[in-house]
């Protein structure tokens, strides 16, 4: 969730769903054949709507992405995808203030937040229904991130048009000001302080080599100010979205999700930042992207990776519905993500959200 690139790049059953991006016109079926795994027998919905990993947009105001969950249910999402209501993991209250101790704004905060949220998911992902979270801003991953790796090994697609994993090059000058969703695939991966990147001594939460980044943007502003080589070096492979426009939505699912079912881990959860999508059929979001994808070919590539038996998991993140004043991004983002549930073929065709 920082700034903005794109071509083909290696840079060196039950589910969840934590959302975060897209809605559309209808794609055909992501060859739902191919997976052969039944139907999760139900999907239920958490919110957790944390804003701790951003900084104010303006001085005196916290980010309105707190109000996430209650836009999308709003919208008829949850109803949609006829979801079982799991309730709500209330975060701490925001700061703006500087943590020169962690080094990350609301570091103290989102430590302990993280810890919570994934001690609700644990039962959740026992049970064997498909878990949908509602973010929140991208640092929700460091939660479910912890307690998918105290249950094993899982691999994660990260769908965003950021890296989320370089530091600023000028780290002295903002440190105790990082925001930790704009570094929450580093901090998932092991890189940063232990109070965040080594809850209860599980860093890192997912190994770099199973990570598979959807959606890069990379302007030449961001190859110069932060240290976009560390991600290049990091192992995690990357389909960025110039490879997504050229090659094909679907194709790059496919890829995706091939590379992940061939990984040895018990699954992937799937990361969706709604800031992968275009600028100007999704404005209401921190960083706008002006290369992002269109509605349509995010539903095609979700649809390919929800598909997988292997899928374990998908979280929403970023959308902000302050930013979204009569509703209609929050009507299309939730058509999107109920229409890629259906076109994966295991699940029925959803209710149409509102």
């Amino acid at each position: 969730m920082r700034a903005s690139t794109l071509s083909l790049r290696t840079a060196g059953g039950r589910c969840l769903l934590a959302l975060g991006v897209g809605a559309a016109t209808l794609c055909g079926p992501a060859n739902a054949g191919e997976s052969t795994a039944p139907a999760p027998a139900r999907i239920v919905a958490i919110d957790a709507p944390s804003n701790l990993g951003l900084r104010p947009p303006r001085p005196g105001r916290e980010p309105g992405v707190r109000r996430l969950p209650e836009a999308l249910r709003g919208a008829g999402l949850l109803t949609a995808l006829s979801a079982r209501d799991a309730g709500r993991v209330e975060p701490p209250a925001y700061s703006p203030k500087p943590d020169p101790v962690i080094g990350f704004r609301n570091g103290a905060a989102l430590r302990d937040y993280s810890q919570r949220l994934a001690d609700r998911l644990q039962p959740l992902l026992r049970s064997g229904d498909f878990v949908l979270v509602l973010g929140g801003d991208c640092s929700v991953l460091l939660g479910s991130g912890l307690a998918l790796k105290q249950r094993g090994r899982y691999g994660l697609a990260f769908i965003d048009a950021h890296d989320d994993f370089s530091f600023v090059r000028d780290r002295k000058r903002y440190h105790g000001y990082f925001t930790a969703a704009g570094l929450d695939l580093g901090l998932a991966t092991g890189h940063g302080p232990a109070a965040l990147a080594d809850l209860r001594g599980q860093s890192p939460y997912f190994r770099s080599g199973d990570v598979v980044h959807l959606g890069l943007v990379v302007t030449q502003d961001d190859k110069r100010g932060y240290e976009f080589e560390t991600f290049e070096r990091s192992g995690i492979h990357s389909i960025d979205a110039d490879a997504i426009r050229r090659e094909g939505a679907p194709a790059a699912g496919r890829a995706a999700r091939t590379r992940l079912e061939a990984m040895p881990t018990a699954g992937f959860w799937i990361h969706l930042d709604a800031d992968v999508l275009a600028q100007r059929i999704m404005p209401a979001v921190d960083s706008p992207n002006p290369d992002g994808l269109e509605f349509a070919e995010l539903r095609a590539m979700l649809a390919q990776l929800l598909a997988s038996p292997k899928a374990v998991g998908l979280e929403l993140t970023i959308f902000d519905p302050e930013l979204d004043p009569d509703g209609s991004h929050a009507r299309q983002l939730s058509a999107a993500i109920a229409g890629a549930f259906a076109d994966s073929g295991r699940w029925p065709s959803p209710r149409a959200a509102r």
